[in-house]
């Protein structure tokens, strides 16, 4: 892997593939890419900085072929997502989840093992033990095991603390392009140097957008402070097709600490140890609302913390570990157990605060079995993407299983072509004509928390008409003053991401409403 530092002249760069992320889905189709051609990777941060890392339970997979069988695995991730899953993905995903977790092993993931066996964790909504993981920092080892692999390959080159602004379509050739346009090309995209300043135009015979998730639109998130739904943006200005942004899965058991941001996620792994969650009485609730207690799947049970806290007034519930063999808790949960430690709480013999908070959304750009988006040559894997493998509710490991699958899937449909695609002449430069630096960057601050506040109290867990249109009546007014802002504006990264997070409330909302009957994640109330 090479580092690459663009010249203070140097405008415009070709590439075979530019992929937009650095997350399990971006790293591992660029390994398999590589063997095809040169490989650009684009990441705003740190390479190693993704919403893969803070991945704690693991990944989902029929391993032990003795209990466990594809056909579980599937009514499973069927009812977990209500129905509205694409079956024949869900299918696809499941029977090819072995396959791509080797490669993983392969490349050098260390998931535990009990003894020569591996050890097979339970999570919510699951109907057997099928998670592999690697302590409770599953996302870090599979992340330190790609980036290994990275490292070794002179065809992919990485440029960190670059943000990728838009896509590059007949849009910026003067050609109207709608969203009933049925030939939108994609040609690369347009990428800020966050070091220099400098926007550079990227040209990519293929494109993939593995940007990851969109949690900081919300106040309280498990998400790292990149998860601003760039990817998912984008590719809605470029007019691609977008869908089931209404489900937004929040997980149910975020460490309770007012202000800390983001926030800590007590694994779903927790639960599925024998954890049990509990109000402020040390009641246990989670029966009154489901058969399966507190394994039930996470929209039940955030909706259920969300009922059993505005009914008792209270701004957290409670994980009681202190019934279970502490020296194993510690052993599958060092950081969960130190995090606690370090915050004053005891799991040995204090409940541990817990509330909800925005972890995932299963909505994003639509893509086919082969992550090909609706604009030709532009992919979509990880959570940017829409497969619909997740319906209305994604169940508990199974995206980084996706992000996979579908970055494998996404290799074996680009290399039908990729010696066939040219690269577009005459793009034109980024236009930086009459911006200038901000006078006060509290009006781009400001706005970005306006909107958190916006979609944490209307477009939560639980919704309604009234609450929906009064999100987007507040919308509108924010959307025009960083529309005016971004023209006038020198580019940077946190206006790009403000303006990036107005487009994904926009969606949410709009698809929110759109939806009328409650089911899975959207869950909505009388007005």
């Amino acid at each position: 892997m090479r580092y690459f530092i663009f010249a203070a002249r140097m405008k415009a760069i070709q590439t075979d593939f530019l992929v937009i992320g650095s997350g399990i889905a971006g790293l591992t189709f660029a390994l398999k890419a590589a063997k095809m051609g040169r490989v650009f990777i684009v990441t705003k941060g740190e390479k190693q900085e993704s919403n893969t890392v803070y991945a704690q339970g693991g990944i989902a997979s029929v391993w032990n072929l003795q209990s466990d069988n594809f056909q579980k695995h599937i009514e499973d991730t069927l009812d977990a997502g209500a129905g509205l899953n694409n079956r024949e993905v869900v299918s696809i995903v499941v029977k090819e989840a072995r396959e791509r977790i080797q490669e993983l092993i392969d490349w050098g993931t260390k998931f535990d093992k009990k003894g020569k066996e591996y050890d097979l964790a339970m999570e919510g909504g699951h109907s057997e033990k099928r998670i592999l993981h690697h302590k409770d920092v599953t996302g870090k080892e599979i992340l330190r095991a790609l980036t290994e692999e990275i490292e070794k390959h002179e065809n992919i080159q990485v440029l960190d603390h670059h943000f990728a602004v838009d896509l590059i379509t007949q849009h910026h050739f003067g050609e109207k392009v709608t969203r009933k346009k049925e030939d939108i090309q994609c040609y690369g995209a347009y990428v800020l140097n966050n070091k220099t300043g400098d926007t550079y135009t990227v040209l990519a015979k293929k494109t993939v957008m593995a940007t990851g998730g969109i949690g900081l639109v919300y106040s309280s998130t498990t998400n790292p402070i990149i998860a601003t739904g760039d990817g998912v943006a984008m590719a809605w200005r470029a007019k691609a097709v977008v869908k089931d942004m209404e489900f937004v899965q929040f997980h149910p058991t975020a460490l309770y600490q007012p202000g800390t941001s983001p926030s800590f996620l007590i694994s779903e792994a927790v639960r599925g140890f024998g954890a049990v969650l509990k109000n402020n009485k040390d009641e246990e609730f989670m029966t009154l609302y489901d058969e399966r207690g507190s394994l039930a799947p996470r929209d039940i049970v955030a909706r259920a913390i969300d009922s059993e806290m505005k009914k008792l007034g209270l701004d957290h519930v409670y994980l009681d570990c202190t019934h279970l063999n502490m020296k194993s808790f510690k052993s599958h949960f060092p950081n969960i157990y130190a995090k606690c430690l370090a915050s004053g709480i005891d799991p040995a013999f204090q409940n541990i605060p817990v509330t909800p908070s925005a972890h995932y959304c299963c909505g994003g750009i639509v893509v086919d079995e082969f992550a090909r988006s609706s604009i030709t040559n532009l992919y979509a894997i990880g959570e940017s993407s829409c497969t619909g493998l997740h319906g209305a509710n994604r169940l508990a490991s199974n995206s980084l299983l996706e992000a996979i699958v579908f970055a494998h899937r996404a290799v074996i449909d680009a290399q039908k072509d990729i010696t066939n695609i040219g690269f577009k002449d005459a793009v034109p430069d980024w236009d930086t004509s009459g911006t200038e630096a901000p006078e006060e960057m509290i009006l781009i601050t400001q706005s970005l928390k306006e909107i958190q506040g916006i979609m944490s109290s209307y477009v939560g867990i639980v919704r309604s008409d009234l609450r929906l249109k009064r999100a987007l009546d507040r919308l509108k007014i924010i959307y025009e003053e960083t529309d005016q802002l971004y023209e006038k504006t020198t580019l940077s990264q946190t206006i790009c991401e403000t303006r990036n997070l107005i487009t994904v409330a926009y969606l949410i909302i709009k698809m929110a409403a759109e939806r009328k009957d409650s089911i899975g994640l959207h869950y909505k109330v009388n007005s």
